[in-house]
């Protein structure tokens, strides 16, 4: 970290080979969209050099800072997204179908999308934790280092987002 800090190219390789897969993750699981995705991700990796060359950067939490950046921009993405015009659905491209059951496929691709609406509706701080606990994996107390709170606040939060999550997908069947 202090090599990285230091703008050592060697540790910010190291730095980005042991991050770059969690933070794609973490942003698919918020995206379900590839290409987003990788974008997302240089941007991520993009805006943590400009703040090495700046001389800002993490304070207490690489991860907690590498994730915050990650968050904002999933938060940027939306709002940009909101105010998007859309393609009307007979002028899109045609997409084949894939080798499973086109069913199946339908409804699993309908419960993704359900799911990433319900967690894009939590609080910005709800969201982080359901995907980091949830979908990335992380304990309670890792979260609780890269978010910068106490272990008790991401129970809270883990506890509210999870009940709103409940209501949101009660009220959608």
């Amino acid at each position: 970290m202090e090599r990285a800090a230091a703008r050592d190219p060697d540790a910010i390789a190291k730095l980005y080979d042991l991050y770059a897969p969690k933070i794609q993750s973490f942003i698919y699981h918020r995206t379900s969209d590839p290409v987003v995705t990788e974008d997302l991700t240089a941007q991520v990796f993009l805006r943590v050099l400009e703040a090495m060359r700046g001389g800002k950067g993490w304070h207490t939490s690489f991860s907690g800072w590498i994730y915050r950046i990650a968050h904002n921009l999933i938060v940027d993405y939306y709002r940009k997204r909101s105010q998007a015009t859309y393609t009307n659905i007979d002028d899109a491209p045609h997409l084949p179908a894939g080798d499973g059951d086109p069913y199946r496929a339908t409804a699993a691709k309908l419960d993704r999308d359900a799911l990433l609406r319900a967690i894009n509706q939590l609080t910005d701080e709800q969201a982080e934790v359901i995907t980091l606990r949830f979908l990335e994996g992380y304990s309670i107390a890792e979260v609780a280092r890269m978010m910068n709170k106490s272990e008790g606040a991401i129970k809270a939060l883990q506890f509210r987002g999870m009940a709103t999550l409940r209501r949101l997908l009660e009220q959608r069947s």
